[in-house]
């Protein structure tokens, strides 16, 4: 599994450990990726996601997972994510026609 959020592409970082005698060695800097879902209000079901905390944010601050993906170009999301995205557009586009 790559350590890559979905949401927000935040992946791993690399830098140095300086000790007080400056001494560098190589480090990670890993970023806080959780597996987690999140409820389609659209779809009524739950979409599986592995993103970051600052993802998960980015999502909840954004009204949910529905109007997240379609406030972003399907060029710019996460290859995994572009179908959901054409499912959640059916399924508003299903419930638009009905009212």
């Amino acid at each position: 599994m790559s350590r890559r959020c979905m949401v927000t592409g935040k992946g791993v970082l690399v830098g140095n450990n300086v000790s007080h005698a400056k001494n560098r060695t190589r480090r990670r800097f890993l970023p806080n990726v959780q597996d987690t879902s999140v409820y389609s209000e659209a779809l009524g079901t739950e979409i599986k996601l592995r993103a970051s905390t600052n993802g998960i944010r980015t999502i909840e601050v954004n009204g949910g997972i529905d109007q997240w993906l379609m406030s972003i170009a399907p060029t710019k999301l996460d290859p995994k994510l572009r179908p959901w995205r054409v499912k959640v557009e059916k399924a508003l586009a299903k419930k638009a026609a009905v009212k």
